[in-house]
């Protein structure tokens, strides 16, 4: 087991701690640029920024609720290429492991590249984060007053509000990450916690001249077994409901009646990465006669048409990659529950080719190579 570090400490809350550490990482392990969610100087809300100078990092806010972006997506960008410098980037575990599948399509690379994670107690939609921020005088208020929700045994997490997908995440520590910085099971301001996942995070960590933590603390293990124990509720409850609810095509078109096929869904997904979609093509744009025939036929058509068909493909290319990250969600102006229908549509794909999308960076992606052996009851081998 790799060592784990002190980075908090009795006289700085959660936010100094972190501001520091990341500094610290910068100026001393020749980081030149940090993607980290930042406070906007223009307004006052978070967005994924690339800081090059770490005073920029004064404003940095990785452990606030706001989740505007999966940062998987920007993150992707600024490595497809060589970028002519070294890279780290604070994500959440959920944006990890997009990005974690990014890189096994070609669409990004970790080389050169320093992930930091960070425990993740869940995030708020937009809607949501506006109108909790807007309760306090600051955005670093806000971030306090949201960790003072899961700092000890009498808090209650559902006043976070969180979204649907956190609450069903079962993923919540950053596994992939090279550091992870931890503090579930502690006050975030008195315990944070870095622990390097990678060799790459050991390197990194031992020259920063940390002093040791313990290894692995009851209290943690004992607050991550309770969270994830009320996280697998709601979301069995939730596919429960699901289970019923989808169960036809009648169900599903129910459920997906809202849809207007303004494609935000498609955009805000992180590992729906194609520049040309099939549904922005010719295919998609018929011919007004078409419409016509349609109406005739069945006596009356919905417009827009193909929502229904836009979903379905979308679940056949996206379940075995989705990482649950709610951005889906999030992104829809009719506040549609995207993530739960697709969370539990990858739940059963994935399962089925025995994947966890992200959670292992050298696991091939489904149906991205053959196995001789594979699926015998079906192919009658």
């Amino acid at each position: 087991m790799t060592q784990a570090f002190h980075i908090g400490n009795h006289d700085a809350d959660a936010l100094s701690a972190i501001r520091f550490f990341l500094t610290t990482i910068m100026e001393k392990a020749g980081i030149d640029a940090m993607l980290v969610p930042t406070r906007l100087a223009m307004k006052n809300r978070l967005a994924p920024t690339l800081i090059s100078d770490p005073v920029y990092l004064a404003a940095a806010d990785p452990l606030s609720p706001s989740f505007p972006v999966n940062a998987a997506t920007q993150l992707a960008r600024l490595t497809r290429q060589p970028v002519g410098g070294r890279l780290a980037a604070v994500l959440r575990p959920c944006e990890i492991r997009a990005f974690n599948e990014l890189v096994k399509l070609n669409q990004g690379r970790r080389e050169g590249l320093v992930i930091i994670g960070l425990d993740c107690a869940g995030a708020q939609s937009n809607r949501d984060f506006r109108a909790f921020a807007d309760q306090h005088d600051s955005l670093d208020a806000a971030t306090e007053a949201f960790l003072a929700l899961f700092a000890d045994e009498t808090a209650d997490p559902e006043a976070a509000h969180l979204t649907s997908a956190c609450k069903a995440c079962v993923h919540p520590v950053p596994a992939t990450a090279d550091i992870a910085v931890e503090w579930f099971g502690t006050a975030p301001a008195m315990d944070l916690t870095a622990r390097a996942g990678t060799e790459n995070g050991q390197t990194i960590l031992s020259a920063l001249e940390l002093s040791l933590a313990e290894m692995a603390p009851q209290a943690r293990k004992t607050a991550l077994d309770g969270l994830l124990k009320r996280h697998r509720q709601y979301r069995d409850e939730k596919n429960a409901v699901l289970a019923d609810t989808v169960d036809s095509l009648p169900g599903l078109s129910t459920y997906l009646a809202d849809c207007v096929n303004c494609y935000n869904c498609r955009v805000a997904c992180p590992v729906c990465y194609c520049t040309t979609c099939v549904f922005t093509t010719d295919t998609f744009r018929h011919e007004p006669f078409q419409y016509l025939q349609w109406a005739r036929r069945k006596g009356s058509v919905k417009m827009p048409t193909d929502t229904l068909f836009f979903h379905l493909t979308r679940m056949a290319h996206m379940s075995c990659a989705c990482v649950g990250c709610g951005q889906c969600t999030n992104a829809c102006p009719n506040e549609i529950p995207l993530s739960d229908l697709f969370a539990y549509v990858a739940r059963h794909t994935q399962a089925t080719f025995g994947y966890a999308a992200g959670m292992d960076i050298e696991a091939r992606p489904p149906m991205s190579e053959f196995e001789a052996e594979e699926f015998q009851d079906v192919v009658g081998m």
